[in-house]
């Protein structure tokens, strides 16, 4: 039962994170065997102020 965390920063669309998620779970089940029913994905999305790269806030 494979479980997929993805951590975005906010702002797409949900056909965008449909869409992720349809392919991810594909390429889940491409790669391990995995039945698709089987096939967790748990988008997380976080404000651009809570983000930071090398020290300094992306938002």
């Amino acid at each position: 039962m494979p479980f997929v965390h993805i951590e975005l920063i906010e702002g797409r669309s949900k056909e965008q994170k449909e869409n992720l998620v349809k392919e991810v779970t594909e390429a889940v089940v491409r790669n391990t065997g995995a039945a698709g029913e089987n096939v967790h994905v748990i988008l997380q999305e976080m404000k651009a102020s809570d983000y930071a790269q090398n020290g300094i806030f992306k938002g």
